[in-house]
This record gives structure tokens, sequence and C-alpha cells, in this order.
């Protein structure tokens, strides 16, 4: 019997995700990536109030800031914002009620992490997405 794998069963399941801090440009992580996630089949929103697009998706200054029909089908928010800027993301999934957060590789905020499991929102955090994809997903 195989033990139980949190983050496969949560990239099992995820169709579109929300990249805060995302960069139009090809040299950013952020922009890498997402683009492998784009590549691997996910449906990439843009969350970033300095650009209008990044990888072919309309850009959205905040989660606040998505249409409901976008925000209706977010299933993870992926972060790549430095720690004392998490606490506003987490806010705003918990209002917005987004089942999970992804906090990327340095991305540390116990206190926001914390807040987020209290509310019911699933964690990850100080991890790589595209790693642990390539590692389950190959």
């Amino acid at each position: 019997m195989k033990e139980s794998d949190p983050i496969y069963e949560l990239l099992s399941r995820v169709k579109m995700i929300a990249v805060v801090g995302l960069s139009d440009s090809p040299m950013r992580p952020s922009h890498g990536v997402s683009a492998y996630m784009q590549a691997a089949g996910y449906k990439i929103v843009p969350v970033n109030p300095r650009i209008s697009e990044a990888l072919g998706e309309k850009a959205y200054p905040s989660l606040l800031d998505l249409p409901l029909q976008v925000l209706e089908k977010i299933d993870l928010v992926d972060v790549f914002r430095r720690p004392e800027y998490v606490d506003e993301i987490v806010e705003q999934a918990i209002q917005l009620k987004i089942p999970a957060i992804w906090m990327q590789e340095g991305v540390i905020n116990e206190g926001a992490a914390d807040k987020a499991r209290k509310a019911g929102i699933f964690v990850v955090m100080d991890r790589c997405v595209l790693k642990e994809h390539r590692a389950r997903f190959g």
C-alpha cells in the first residue's frame, strides 16, 4: 500500500494556477516555472500589477481583481513574492475561498501559512512547484 502523497494529489487535481508575482521576463524564475507548468497542461493566470500579460495570458493586478469566471476556476495560488508580502496574499486567498497556496523556494512565512491552514487552505511552503511536479510526473 503506497502512502499518500498530498503534493501528488494536489497537482493531480489542479487545473488553473494563479501565479502571484509572475514576471513577463524570461530571465525570472517565476516565468520559467510558469512556462513549464503551462507546458505540463495547467492554465496559468498571471497576477502582477506591473504587467499586462505574460505567457500569452492576461495579467491581473491582484487576486481581488480576477473576474468571477476566472476566480471560480482557480485551484492554486503559486506565490513568487518575498515572505513579507505573503500575509496580504493569504488574506485575499481566504476571502476568495481559494483551496490551495504554494509558496515557492525561499518564501517562508509561518504565520501566513498557519492562518491559511486554519481557514482550510492546503499549504505548501518553501518548495518549487516545477521540481515537485517533475519528481512526480516526469
